[in-house]
């Protein structure tokens, strides 16, 4: 499984939405919505989970394609390799 960033989400997006969006592409195993503690609302990104040549399918047909009005961007996530480490 791979998990997806999905960036420029609108304030107003919400799991359902966008498992509709990202269904169309194949099964969505997991969906991952940033939001704001005190609004409940979307943060703008969040994590999608599909299986390899779902993910790739979805990045190439959604990534700058509108959503709410905004472009989306969508890519495979990247792990930065320092969760958790402090200096």
């Amino acid at each position: 499984m791979k998990r997806l960033f999905v960036g420029n989400l609108p304030s107003d997006a919400t799991e359902a939405s966008v498992l509709a969006l990202f269904s169309e592409f194949g099964k969505v195993h997991s969906i991952e919505l940033v939001t704001d503690l005190f609004s409940g609302r979307c943060k703008g990104f969040g994590y999608i989970g599909m299986e390899g040549h779902e993910a790739r399918a979805a990045i190439a047909k959604l990534s700058g394609n509108l959503f709410g009005g905004k472009p989306l961007r969508v890519s495979f996530e990247v792990s930065s390799g320092k969760k958790g480490r402090r200096r």
